[in-house]
């Protein structure tokens, strides 16, 4: 997956598309991720113990990674990301516009 917790990302498709927003939780097996104010959805939640508030919650839902795209933080555009390997062996991602490495 391409996508890691803290990105900056902008949503491609959807209800919420054009948004940008921070990368809160990723799941990569399933392909998923949460994006910090997309795709809220309503939960109605119940009191379980005494004194515990019930009512309406709005929380983010889990998107599909493929819907979201990287924003590179040295050219601030939307771009594609590409997996490199230095020369001491460590491998980053690196932007597809600029060239600028993001880890």
């Amino acid at each position: 997956m391409f996508v890691k917790a803290k990105d900056q990302v902008v949503v491609l498709t959807g209800k919420d598309k054009g948004k940008q927003g921070q990368v809160t939780s990723v799941l990569p097996k399933a392909g998923k991720l949460t994006v910090e104010g997309v795709a809220m959805v309503t939960k109605h939640q119940k009191a379980r113990a005494q004194g515990q508030q019930g009512g309406i919650i709005h929380k983010e839902a889990y998107i599909d990674a493929s819907n979201v795209m990287v924003v590179c933080p040295k050219c601030g555009k939307p771009s594609r990301m590409a997996n490199k390997v230095l020369e001491d062996g460590k491998k980053v991602r690196v932007c597809k516009k600029c060239g600028a490495q993001i880890d």
